[in-house]
């Protein structure tokens, strides 16, 4: 199976980025269009909201509102923001509200905004690529058709291309002129031969389609986006439909888990890579929740035959995107060094324990 290794050269958490996927083999000419894709922690201003409140209210010191206004170079009068008004909190500053973090009072700054304090309105993730990111479920079930062949024949299918599909009996209703249809890949999240029936089948989303023609046997759609070379063979489920904005919520306590695998399958990860979780609905993690990435190492005790941990230590955290019974599919939004499968994480609030 081939995999495409997907790069994104970010400008902290809010700047733009493009997608490369390449493989080796793959001419230039037959690689896909470069995405545009816009990530970070935002929030939105609510009626009475100063810059002041804001920084009080997420990084535990009104001090920090010049250092904000900086950032969003957007406003252009910092004592008057409008409701609807979407600002950036970088990295540095929402860890600011940590209590492990130390925050640092500028003495110079003498004025602030005046106002009321900020609703209860949380700040969310903003991840513009959200409809390329793919899952793992435990019990997929049957697909809604497949991708039989290109009309031209292409080994590489991509954007603009016209496709025959094959609709499953149990789901013909569902093809119809207009109709939607992502189309996946189901590949296996590990080596280990009886990975899809412990974890679940990896759904690897390559693109969606756009049905114009419907026969008795076959359905004739167009390619409206291609995430990755689509391949005959691909599958087909309903159309997925998400947001790009993830509003950020309290993970649960004592929550440990590890990572299985990349979306990629890279032997290595960093900032940025999409990576899935051995934790889910069940275990009480939803889109938005942030954990920690870490490592604990064993020193064998001299005075005995048995291992004793050592401290923690973190190297990285992950946002989750979105969930599944027993899996979620995360973005490592930060890392310290380089982060293999099988690295654990732990609940934000288990820190300091």
């Amino acid at each position: 199976m081939i995999f495409y290794r997907k790069f994104l050269m970010l400008n902290g958490l809010a700047a733009s980025a493009f997608i490369l996927f390449f493989s080796p083999g793959i001419s230039a000419e037959n690689a896909p269009d470069k995405t545009h894709v816009e990530s970070g922690y935002y929030y939105t201003i609510q009626k009475g909201d100063t810059l002041w409140d804001v920084s009080e209210h997420f990084f535990d010191s009104p001090w920090q509102w010049p250092d904000l206004w900086k950032e969003n170079s957007q406003i252009p009068n910092p004592h008057r923001i409008e409701p609807g008004e979407r600002i950036r909190l970088h990295r540095e500053k929402w860890n600011a509200a940590n209590p492990d973090s130390v925050i640092k009072k500028d003495p110079a700054v003498n004025t602030a905004p005046q106002g009321k304090k900020p609703q209860e309105t949380p700040p969310y993730y903003l991840y513009t690529a959200m409809d390329q990111v793919g899952f793992i479920r435990k019990n997929p079930g049957k697909s809604d058709g497949v991708i039989l062949k290109s009309k031209e024949d292409k080994e590489l299918i991509s954007h603009g291309d016209l496709v025959y599909i094959q609709p499953e009996k149990s789901a013909a209703e569902t093809f119809f002129p207009g109709s939607r249809h992502t189309v996946y890949r189901r590949l296996s999240p590990v080596k280990d031969r009886d990975a899809i029936s412990r974890i679940g089948a990896q759904h690897y989303l390559t693109g969606a389609v756009r049905v114009l023609e419907k026969t008795p046997r076959f359905t004739v759609a167009s390619v409206i986006k291609s995430f990755r070379p689509i391949l005959n063979g691909d599958l087909l489920m309903p159309h997925l439909s998400r947001s790009s904005k993830i509003p950020i919520v309290k993970s649960p306590e004592q929550l440990h888990g590890k990572i299985i695998v990349s979306e990629e399958h890279d032997a290595v990860m960093a900032e940025n890579f999409i990576a899935f979780i051995d934790k889910g609905k069940i275990d009480g993690v939803a889109a938005g929740q942030r954990y920690s990435i870490y490592y604990q190492e064993k020193q064998p005790d001299s005075r005995s035959k048995e291992s004793m941990l050592l401290s923690t230590v973190d190297i990285g955290s992950l946002l989750v995107l979105h969930t599944e019974q027993t899996t979620s599919t995360v973005l490592i939004t930060h890392s310290t060094q380089s982060i293999p499968p099988g690295a654990t994480i732990r609940s934000v609030s288990a820190q300091s324990q």
